[in-house]
């Protein structure tokens, strides 16, 4: 490894160093004098969602057939499950 790119990974290191001093020296204020301990606040209300009814007017339920099925593949004969469902009022 030379001596150019040693330089080169030591400065890319230190950029985001740099940037943090600047921005936390500009966060401090040297007039403004101790107040002392800050007091506690309450905490913020919390938001409450409004909250959603869903009443149907008929009751639906699903209805399903199952069986299984003969497939002919590339492979061999397959025996392969099937399922048709529809809703029914009840």
């Amino acid at each position: 490894m030379s001596v150019k790119s040693l330089y080169v990974i030591i400065a890319l290191a230190a950029l985001p160093v740099v940037g943090t001093t600047t921005h936390a020296a500009a966060q401090t204020s040297l007039t403004a004098p101790y107040a002392g301990p800050r007091e506690l606040s309450l905490p913020a209300a919390r938001r409450v969602r409004p909250r959603i009814e869903v009443n149907p007017q008929r009751l639906l339920y699903r209805r399903c057939v199952d069986w299984y099925e003969l497939q002919h593949r590339p492979s061999g004969t397959v025996l392969f499950p099937q399922m048709r469902c529809w809703w029914v009022r009840g």
